[in-house]
Order: structure tokens, then C-alpha cells, then sequence
């Protein structure tokens, strides 16, 4: 039996819905808006997919630092709480493990785990610093420095980065990836109802049990999975300051502010909002959500573009979904048996899933373009776009002393310096 249609009045914290509808079905060409949700069977089942879809990404970032994976787990449930009630309920994000932590972590690992986040701590002050700059001068700072064919590209960029990792995970296990793959796009033309709306879940579930049948698990995780305990508290600590290691860390500050930015507009075309008033409220939020997992012993968050690509499918962007996705972090966190159970997914299934999604991201960047009508016969968006495009795609990597900075960073920075030292250049010549 549905629920009856009815209209819940919005609180201030942005943690009430509308109905969307009848809660059990998206008109075609209409989208599940921030401010609304389908019924709550729905809504959870969608919440629990922006769950798997984070896990991957945000529990291997403490794996490759050697922070700990329930802590993480932990601190990425809550800064997304935070971020839901700072952004008012108006940007649906996850806040996951932020990539752009791994370099400096990695480069200042002898300095001890404190050290570290006390790195981490630094970024999170003056990310929300940026944010509040942001909220003070109003919407016309992203509009000045990021307009449409900037946001578009870096947005673009940060999905196609990514393909490599899709694309590695996807060869190390092609049987397995395919059948993930080809579960999730049958289930998303095919499913009926909700069961199509989930269909990245679907398939995950779909490729990890033909994984464990044709004994395609590795046994050093199921081990891991038999052993590990059912119920256990997080391992919490707290930060140490050296300026060497903060230093280190500061230039992810430029990542995570592409990241968000990215993320805001992304949702803004997607939902069809302006939300560029909102813009430092995420940063706001992301950077108290990292400075928090810092002084608690867990990894730097962002914005997350797997998430991106859930809503792009599904085309429910209801922030009650991420609540949902919120409090099961949190909950599991206290289950190393569920952290033991999420890393017994095999590359084959991350790979087939993050085919889809990743290329997802990609296209919300040209589509941002569209919607903008960008002017590509101009040669300033013609080649700033171009050069960005293939820093990120290609990864350009390079230090700058100590700090190594990827693509998705020397493809941001380049089209957010470029674009207004040229679109004044070509100005000036008439």
C-alpha cells in the first residue's frame, strides 16, 4: 500500500521532505529534487546505494595511508550529517575519503600518524576559511572565477581522471567486471520501479556473488572476514602540529575546493537550481567535516563524485537518501565485521561499477556546457578546456618541492588560472 500523497513542511535545518508524487514513480523528464523524496522504503533502498557507492573509494584511502577503516567510516557519516544541516538540505553529497590526501600522507609518514592529522586539521581550517570568504562576498566570486566553461571542464575532468582506475579494476578481473557491468545497465533499461533506480547495487550484489561462485574472492579478505568481530568501537586519536607536514598538505586545499564547487554546479544542472549561493556553505561544511575527522583520527573528506553518478542515474537527488546514507555509516562503523565484509569486493566488481559511473561524471561536465552554451568556436574556451581535459585525463603529475599534485589538481588550477589571464588578453585585443 503507498503512502498518501501529502506535503511536509521544511525546517530550517533542511531535514524535511515533500512527496514526491505518489513516492512510487519519477515522471520521465522529471527529477526526485533536494526537498523532496519517495516513499521511505524507497528512499532507503536508494541511501543504501549511495553507500556502496562511497565504500570503495573511502575505505581505501585509510587503506593506502594506514589510517584506520572504521574511524574513517565513522567521520565520513557524520561530516555528511554536518554538511546536510550547514547546506540547509539544499546540496545532496555524500562526504567520503578525499584521493588528494594520499600524497602528502604518504610523504609525511614518517613523521607519525599525529603529524598527519594534524596536516589534515590544517586543511579543514583553511578550507572552511575559503568558505566563509565565499558566504561574505556572495555568488558573483564563482561567478567571477568559475563560470560555466571552467566549471564544466573541471567537472569533466575530476570524472575522467578516474578512468584508469575503472578501466585497471575492470582488466584485473574482465569476466567479473562484465557481468557487473551488464547487470547494471540490463537492470537500469529493464528494471521496473525501484528495482530500477538501484541498479548500481544490483549489480555490485550481482558481480560479488558470481565472484564467490567461481572463486573469484581473495582468501586473504574472506580470512580477514571470518576473523574479525562483530561489534568494536573506532579507534579514535587526535593531531599534532609540524609546520613540515602541514605545509605538505595545504595545497589540497585547491583540490577540495574544485571538488565542491565542481559538485555545487554539478547538482545545480542536474536539478535545475541555482545553488551558487550555497557554494560556501559547502566549503564551510567540508572543511569543518575534515577538520573534525582530523582531531578524531580520520581521513580528509570531500564532496564525492560516485555519488554524482548515483544521482545521474536514479535522477533522485532527495537529501533524505543521504541521511540515510549518514546514519548506516555511522552505524557500521562500529562493525569491523562489515568494514572486513565491504573488502572482500573484488576488483572486478568495482570495476565494472565505476566504468558507469565514472563516464557519468564526465558527461555532467559536457552537459553543463550545453546548458550554458558555451561557445567553443571561441578560441580561449577552445583551448583552455583542451589543455585542462588532458592534464586530468592524462594525470599530469609533478612536484612542486616535496608536494606532488595530480591531474585533477594541475587540470583545475590550469583552467582557473588561464581562462582569466587569456578571456582579459583577448579582451583588450578587441
Amino acid at each position: 500500500m503507498s503512502e498518501p500523497v501529502k506535503t511536509t513542511k521544511r525546517t530550517r535545518a533542511g531535514v524535511g521532505w515533500t512527496l514526491h508524487g505518489d513516492g512510487r514513480r519519477i515522471t520521465q523528464g522529471e527529477v526526485v529534487a533536494p526537498d523532496e523524496r519517495l516513499s521511505w522504503p524507497r528512499t532507503v533502498g536508494i541511501g543504501m546505494q549511495h553507500v556502496i557507492a562511497m565504500f570503495g573509494a573511502t575505505l581505501l584511502v585509510p587503506t593506502i595511508t594506514g589510517f584506520p577503516v572504521t574511524t574513517t567510516l565513522l567521520f565520513s557519516g557524520i561530516g555528511t550529517a554536518l554538511f546536510l544541516l550547514i547546506t540547509r538540505g539544499r546540496v545532496p553529497s555524500y562526504l567520503g575519503s578525499s584521493f588528494a590526501f594520499i600524497a602528502p600522507l604518504t610523504a609525511s609518514a614518517a613523521d607519525g600518524p599525529a603529524a598527519q592529522l594534524g596536516g589534515i586539521v590544517a586543511v579543514g581550517v583553511l578550507l572552511a576559511v575559503v568558505g566563509l570568504v565565499v558566504k561574505a562576498l556572495g555568488a558573483r566570486v564563482i561567478d567571477a572565477v568559475m563560470p560555466p566553461v571552467v566549471t564544466g571542464a573541471i567537472v569533466a575532468l575530476i570524472g575522467l581522471n578516474l578512468a584508469p582506475t575503472a578501466v585497471g579494476s575492470f582488466e584485473a578481473q574482465p569476466l567479473i567486471a562484465a557481468i557487473t557491468l551488464v547487470s547494471i545497465l540490463l537492470v537500469t533499461v529493464l528494471g521496473p520501479g525501484l528495482l530500477g533506480r538501484l541498479a548500481i547495487l544490483v549489480g555490485v550484489v550481482i558481480g560479488w556473488v558470481f565472484a564467490a561462485v567461481t572463486g573469484g574472492l581473495a582468501d586473504d579478505r574472506v580470512a580477514a572476514l571470518r576473523e574479525a568481530a562483530w561489534f568494536g568501537l573506532p579507534e579514535l586519536r587526535g593531531p599534532t602540529f609540524q609546520l613540515s607536514v602541514v605545509l605538505v598538505a595545504l595545497p589540497v586545499v585547491i583540490v577540495l575546493i574544485a571538488e565542491n564547487v565542481g559538485h555545487v554546479k554539478a547538482v545545480a544542472a542536474m536539478t535545475g537550481r541555482n545553488l551558487d549561493d550555497v557554494a560556501g556553505d559547502a566549503l564551510l561544511a567540508d572543511g569543518l567535516a575534515t577538520t573534525l575527522a582530523g582531531f578524531g583520527g580520520g581521513s580528509g573528506t570531500t564532496t564525492y563524485a560516485e555519488n554524482i553518478g548515483v544521482m545521474a542515474a536514479t535522477r533522485v537527488y532527495s537529501t533524505a537518501a543521504y541521511w540515510v546514507a549518514a546514519a548506516t555509516a555511522v552505524v557500521l562503523a562500529f562493525s569491523p565485521k562489515f568494514g572486513a565484509l565491504v573488502f572482500t569486493v573484488p576488483d572486478g566488481v568495482l570495476g565494472g561499477a565505476t566504468l558507469v559511473l565514472y563516464g557519468l561524471i564526465g558527461i555532467l561536465g559536457v552537459r553543463i556546457w550545453m546548458d550554458a552554451k558555451v561557445d567553443f568556436t571561441d578560441p580561449v574556451n577552445l583551448t583552455v578546456v583542451a589543455a585542462a581535459l588532458v592534464a586530468g585525463i592524462g594525470d599530469l603529475t609533478l612536484s612542486i618541492g616535496s608536494v606532488e599534485l595530480g591531474g585533477i589538481a594541475w587540470g583545475s588550477i590550469g583552467i582557473l588560472v588561464a581562462y582569466p589571464i587569456l578571456r582579459k588578453l583577448a579582451n583588450l585585443r578587441g
